[in-house]
């Protein structure tokens, strides 16, 4: 099968970030797999099979300038070029109010959520408009926080509704060199970090409510479907989520 193309997936070794490295290599997709910890990237692509010979684990801590460099170098070194980020990787913290919110954690959540997606995506964008043919994708990991906050969410829901601020930007900005950028906003993909969803979680009156989830399929599946349309057409926003979970009413 001919390659559709070079793919780099962020927080790729659990998770939404899994799910989607291992769809684009099922689609064709030449797949990189980014995380902090090589153990599981190289866990994530052993289950790959026949695909994983498009496989590349690369282990990079996506706040840190001069690793998120080393990635994109590393890639276009194995596979020429990159035509596509799923700038996924993110963290969240226990539902707090913002008098109990330690400094460190804003400043943790920040740096993974956001610095990190700008550093991905301003050498993503460095990459495409250099190389020949010029272009790529971008698509950044939003969330239905980016639109509705959960109760005690201030460091995670900030980020999120500024990854909506960067993808407007990067989308506009981009037209000039063929670089296309959407957002998928995600709500309840039962991953490890949305099990407590199936429990019970927090909710804005005050109780805690067990939620509907989803399948983490759907989220590659529509990963998949934004990355291959052609870079003349683009899904600005896309909003996949557990059909009956509260989001449209929310509070």
């Amino acid at each position: 099968m001919d390659s559709k193309g070079t793919a780099i997936v962020t927080g790729a070794g659990t998770g939404i970030g899994k799910s989607v490295a291992l769809a684009l290599l099922e689609a064709g997709w030449n797949t990189v797999f980014c995380g902090r910890r090589k153990e599981l990237l190289d866990a994530a692509v052993s289950e790959a099979g026949q695909t994983r010979a498009r496989a590349l684990a690369i282990s990079c801590d996506i706040s840190d300038p001069d690793q998120v460099d080393r990635l994109f170098e590393e890639t276009t070194e194995t596979f020429g070029r990159v035509d596509l980020l799923f700038n996924n990787a993110g963290i969240a913290y226990k539902s707090t109010t913002i008098d109990e919110i330690p400094v460190e954690v804003w400043n943790d959540v920040l740096a993974v959520n956001l610095t990190g997606s700008f550093l991905c995506a301003r050498a993503a964008f460095r990459t495409m408009r250099a190389q020949k043919p010029m272009g790529g994708r971008i698509i950044n990991n939003g969330s239905v926080s980016a639109h509705a906050p959960r109760p005690g969410s201030v460091p995670y829901t900030t980020t999120k509704h500024a990854i909506t601020g960067l993808t407007k930007t990067l989308a506009l900005d981009g037209r000039p060199f063929d670089i296309a950028c959407g957002q998928i906003d995600i709500g309840n993909a039962l991953t490890e970090m949305a099990a407590p969803m199936a429990v019970g979680v927090p909710q804005a009156n005050g109780t805690i409510a067990a939620e509907a989830v989803m399948d983490v399929s759907r989220v590659a599946e529509a990963v998949v479907y934004m990355a291959g349309l052609p870079l003349d057409a683009n899904v600005l926003f896309m909003t996949v989520m557990a059909t009956k979970m509260p989001y449209v009413g929310r509070g």
